[in-house]
């Protein structure tokens, strides 16, 4: 399901600062400068990819789908699921539960699911996957942190193209045909270090965060779930206690 407020927020960025560019006299043209472009993006690619181990910096480019087309977090399904496995359990066993396992496209709840099947204590239940949860959001956040260091670096990078474009600026004082050039490199530059950083990078890291967010509390709903069938508590009480996660939701 696509984000809109997303694509809106980009477009409407975007068309304010063109606006107030063409408001103001200017150019709308002026703004798009190659040069400028190579020096901050590729500036802050490169600063990244230095920070960041391969798998970070891959696993970071494959999460910004999420802003535009995040995952779909089923709460709801979720809370109707562990509802019906306590009601199951009560009335046949936990071997019942069994015919479940292949339905589950979430490998995590596979997994939880598998470990009440096979008898496991309610706290070993909760110890293994409470390890699995924290390993995977570190490594979510870690991926996700390549967007808000790009936003640290992409205004250094922008202020590095300014230096560079008045540097060009003034090796040619001599001939005033080349000077417009280099002073426009030097504005565009900081233009797009900024902007990119405040208008994309920041704001994607902070969405990707709230999504893992959400995520990490989908799969604290299962522990919750699976432990507490597993401790054979009442179907009414787990989902009492499950749909206090929603909240998050709001």
């Amino acid at each position: 399901m696509l984000d809109k407020i997303s694509f809106i927020a980009i477009l409407g960025g975007l068309t304010a600062i063109l606006a107030g560019q063409a408001l103001e006299g200017g150019h709308i043209a002026s703004l798009v400068q190659v040069t400028a472009f190579l020096i901050v993006i590729g500036g802050t690619a490169s600063a990244v990819m230095l920070q960041s181990t391969p798998r970070q910096f891959m696993t970071g480019l494959q999460m910004a789908k999420w802003v535009f087309v995040p995952p779909n977090f089923e709460f709801e399904k979720q809370i109707r699921d562990i509802v019906g496995w306590s009601n199951t359990s009560r009335r046949s066993g936990l071997l019942a539960l069994e015919g479940y396992l292949n339905a589950q496209k979430d490998p995590f709840t596979k997994k939880a699911l598998q470990l009440l099947v096979d008898g496991g204590e309610p706290q070993m239940i909760r110890d293994v996957l409470e390890v699995e949860l924290e390993a995977h959001e570190h490594a979510r956040k870690l991926a996700a942190k390549i967007w808000e260091s790009a936003g640290g670096y992409s205004p250094t990078m922008g202020i590095m193209g300014a230096v560079l474009g008045l540097i060009h600026v003034m090796e040619n004082l001599s001939d005033p045909s080349k000077l417009g050039g280099g002073i426009a490199v030097a504005f565009v530059a900081t233009v797009y270090g900024v902007g990119a950083a405040n208008l994309l990078f920041l704001p994607m890291a902070h969405k990707l965060k709230h999504l893992i967010t959400l995520e990490s509390t989908a799969r604290e709903l299962v522990i919750e779930g699976i432990v507490a069938i597993a401790n054979g508590e009442n179907p009414r009480q787990i989902e009492a206690r499950l749909r206090g996660f929603q909240a998050i939701t709001d």
